[in-house]
């Protein structure tokens, strides 16, 4: 079981997202008052390529053993600094597979749908790290640990301290990819 280390929002484009007391994720559309809620893409880049596809990308989720690790690199990040709704702790977020349902709190469900892919934005946060969330594996594989993204199933309010339970699809799984 993990656990809610911290909520955040935007209403604005902005690459950092305040944090809040608790968000309420609404049910097809993400969370309420950021400015990604919505049932057809948000991210401007994707809004620009087609403004009809599906919001893949309601609720970012970053874990904050990420954060931990960028510290140990010298990096200064905290919940919902590079971008992300919400901050777990306890679940390898990364290692989960497409179409992961993730119980937040008492009421809320996320499916899981994909990676996130971030851009050159993080560099402008915090000049060096794209290169310490996305780099390749010695296989030369790209490796992107920057979180996940994902669609409310059922909404609800979620806050820090609320357990995350993990229920996996049916097998066999799909390894998560860019979204």
């Amino acid at each position: 079981m993990g656990e809610v280390i911290a909520v955040s929002r935007s209403a604005e484009y902005t690459f950092s997202k305040p944090n809040a007391g608790s968000i309420r994720l609404l049910a097809g559309l993400g969370v309420e008052g950021d400015v990604h809620q919505g049932v057809t893409v948000k991210h401007r880049s994707r809004v620009f390529k087609d403004p009809t596809q599906p919001n893949l990308r309601q609720v970012h989720l970053i874990h904050a053993e990420l954060h931990d690790e960028l510290r140990e690199s010298g990096f200064e990040v905290g919940p919902g600094q590079i971008g992300e709704n919400v901050t777990t702790r306890g679940v390898d977020l990364l290692g989960l597979p497409t179409g992961t349902l993730l119980h937040l709190g008492p009421e809320a469900v996320v499916e899981v749908t994909g990676l996130r892919n971030p851009c050159v934005q993080i560099d402008l946060f915090s000049n060096g790290l794209l290169k310490q969330v996305v780099h390749r594996d010695a296989a030369g594989e790209l490796v992107r640990r920057a979180g996940i993204m994902g669609i409310v199933v059922t909404g609800g309010e979620i806050k820090p301290g609320d357990e995350i339970r993990v229920e996996l699809p049916a097998e066999p799984h799909s390894p998560l990819k860019p979204v």
